[in-house]
């Protein structure tokens, strides 16, 4: 019986990951050619390799088919409801960094916090019959940010695409998506709240708190958690 270690499976987030778990004495390589998906890890005894695309592996984690998986903190949060009921974060590793936050035109000179939104929401919805629409690929995060902060009269509409253009297009007013610098928010005409940050995200270590946990699982469970120094 092995532990099930879930990981990208491709770009710079597998890269980054196997040498993550590298300098710490643990040596993580596919299983064959490009187009294989299991892989194997060396330096420990029973432990598995699975290799998933980013977004699967918190839906995996939480179905308790993996024991551990390396993701992005925001896509844990947006697609697993009650995550930390269902997940325990055990290292932040200090790569893929980016912030989920709101922006608005940088043409709304007077809109600089949620406060202002709120109120341009109102007045947009009194002028024109309907909601200020918000575009975005991360639905429950930005939800319920909203809600926390007060804001009303706005409906999320969702962004298929490259969602930093949808403003200039006129299928949205604002919209809340991911950065790492802002340059590519402020090459399309917008600008970030001062308080619009929802999520600052990074690639984690998780372990599943649904997977089968025998006592020997949790034998192997100590000895990578000694290897890892958590």
């Amino acid at each position: 019986m092995t532990i099930r270690l879930g990981v990208p499976s491709k770009g710079r987030l597998m890269e980054k990951t196997f040498d993550w778990f590298g300098a710490r004495g643990l040596v993580l390589r596919k299983n064959g050619n490009d187009r294989e998906y299991a892989g194997v890890v060396e330096g420990i005894d029973g432990v598995e390799l699975a290799l998933l695309s980013a977004g699967e592996i918190p839906r995996e984690l939480a179905a308790g088919r993996l024991h551990l998986g390396v993701t992005g903190s925001d896509l844990v949060r947006e697609k697993v409801a009650g995550w930390d009921l269902r997940l325990r974060e055990l290292a932040h590793m200090g790569f893929g960094g980016a912030d989920l936050v709101i922006a608005v035109p940088q043409s709304w000179v007077d809109v600089d916090t949620l406060d202002d939104l709120d109120a341009v929401a109102a007045a947009f919805r009194r002028n024109h019959g309907f909601r200020l629409r918000i575009a975005t690929k991360y639905h429950r995060l930005t939800r319920e940010f909203l809600r926390e902060q007060g804001v009303a009269d706005y409906q999320l509409v969702d962004s298929q695409g490259a969602t930093e253009g949808v403003v200039r297009n006129e299928t949205a007013e604002a919209i809340s998506d991911i950065t790492s610098t802002g340059e590519t928010l402020r090459a399309n005409g917008l600008k970030i709240l001062s308080d619009g940050m929802i999520h600052s995200s990074q690639a984690t270590l998780f372990r599943s708190s649904n997977a089968d946990w025998s006592d020997r699982h949790r034998v192997t469970l100590d000895a990578l958690e000694d290897k890892l120094g958590l």
